[in-house]
């Protein structure tokens, strides 16, 4: 199973549809399209996860590598609209609640700053 990336600017958000399976084989060619828009200075992103069938622990890191960049960068990442599979991942994986995530990419993309402690 091959993956397809392509992103969108959508204000100062950059939505990047992630379509397909993301393991080991394939999380690597997501890593280089979040680098190539990192060096961009774009750091505002969202994941649209709507198309992604399966998702292992290769797929869930580059998620927090690419949170760790945004983070350092005053950016943010988002992810949007998993499949139950996906999401049941994160929620396993505690990651639900460290990477912020939304039901709908509009939702994603309109959602407020969470507030720092």
């Amino acid at each position: 199973m091959s993956l397809t990336v392509t992103t969108e600017q959508r204000g100062d958000m950059v939505v990047v549809s992630v379509a397909g399976e993301l393991d080991m084989a394939t999380a690597p060619q997501l890593q280089d399209q979040i680098s190539d828009l990192l060096e961009k200075g774009r750091t505002r992103l969202v994941f649209d996860l709507a198309e992604v069938s399966f998702c292992d622990s290769t797929g869930l890191s580059v998620f927090v590598r690419a949170k760790n960049s945004t983070d350092d960068a005053g950016g943010t990442v988002r992810l949007a609209a998993p499949q139950r599979g996906v999401l049941r991942i994160l929620e396993v994986s505690g990651l639900v609640e460290v990477l912020h995530t939304y039901p709908t990419v509009d939702q994603a993309v309109a959602a407020e700053e969470p507030a720092l402690d």
